[in-house]
Order: C-alpha cells, then structure tokens, then sequence
C-alpha cells in the first residue's frame, strides 16, 4: 500500500468557509498511516517567499489581474523549493489550495480571462497537475454563515454570497473537466460526518 502513495501530489480545494481546512491533519495522518513522509502546504505561501505574497494577496487592494500574476508567482517559488523536491524524494504533497483555486476565484469569482490563466498555468506547472483533489463542497450561503462565525474575514472572505457561487460553479466546472483526478466532499453536516466522507473518498482511490 505504501508503495502506491508515495511521490503523489493531493490537494484539497473549497470555498472559504467549507471547513476544508479543518480537516487537512487527518487527511495527513491518513495518508502517512503506512509510514509515508507527508508534506503538508498550502497556497498562496508553502515557501517564505510565497507567504510574503499571501499576505499581499490576502490584506492588500489590487485588481483581478494583478491577485492572478502574484498568485501564481507564489506558485512557481511554491513548486520549485517544496512541491517539486519532496515529490522527487517519494513523499506524499498535501497542499491546501492549488490551481482549480486560481481558475474558480480569480477566474469564476473576478473574471480574469480563463485563456490567460491557462496560458500561466502551462508556463509555470508544465505539466504538474495534483494527482487526487478533495473539493470540499458547500453551497455559498451556508459558507458565508459559518464564515461569520469563524473569524475576522480577509479580502476573499469579505465577499458577498453571489462572488462565492460563482467560485463553486467554478469549482464544478474543473471537476466536470478533471473526473479522474476529483473527488467531490458532500461538506454540509457534522465535522465528524465530513471527515468520514473525505476518508471514504480517499479509500475509494485506494489511498
């Protein structure tokens, strides 16, 4: 089993508020529970660079254009000092967020071009693509209510209700393009029922 998931690229993807990130130490204590090397990251950040362009992109006003340049000039420093070694070196990359995040929020919810996004995507990935992707997913209203009970909201939090169903519709349209590569999370319920639905996911994969 452990010669099966070793060297894979695993993201997880949602709308801000679809409890993704919750549940991302179990996904990893999952994955490593044969002994596999597990690299947990997330983007924007992963590297010190791309966290100092987290916090831009988070905290900082700037057009749609210029979030998608910096988002993925994270991603090439992302890739190249900790995607791309720890893959070479046979462990397991669990990243929080990846490209179908660029694709649903800067794409779907700001309307950057999807031509020139997939123009940056094939320059700065060549042909890197996750192997498995968990989108956790929750309709927008009900994101936007646990959100509010969350936390103070960034930038991308902030957003109303009708920005966030055009992320999900943008999520579902990498998923309608990528079936082989996703797997859709029900994320409503309990943290517990979720977590069961996420394993059971990876189980299904043979992870």
């Amino acid at each position: 089993m452990a010669a099966d998931v070793r060297g894979r690229f695993v993201t997880v993807e949602g709308i801000d508020g679809a409890g993704k990130s919750t549940h991302l130490g179990a996904i990893a204590s999952h994955l490593g529970r044969h002994g596999a090397e597990v690299v947990l990251t997330r983007e924007p950040g992963g590297t010190p660079l791309a966290e100092a362009v987290r916090e831009l992109v988070l905290h900082r006003a700037m057009d749609a254009m210029t979030e998608a340049l910096l988002v993925f000039a994270a991603r090439r420093d992302h890739l190249r000092t900790c995607i791309e070694p720890a893959l070479a070196r046979g462990a397991i990359v669990l990243c929080d967020r990846f490209t179908d995040a660029t694709f649903a929020y800067q794409g779907w919810g700001r309307g950057v071009d999807a031509e020139m996004l997939e123009a940056l995507e094939r320059a700065v990935q060549a042909s890197r693509q996750p192997d498995l992707t968990l989108w956790f997913d929750l309709p927008a209203d009900e994101a936007a209510a646990r959100r509010a009970a969350a936390r103070q909201a960034d930038r991308f939090e902030a957003e109303d209700a009708t920005f966030f169903h055009r992320v999900r519709q943008g999520y579902a349209a990498r998923a309608d393009a990528s079936p082989g590569r996703f797997e859709r999370i029900d994320a409503t319920g309990t943290p517990e029922q979720v977590r069961i639905r996420a394993f059971d996911a990876l189980e299904r994969r043979g992870w």
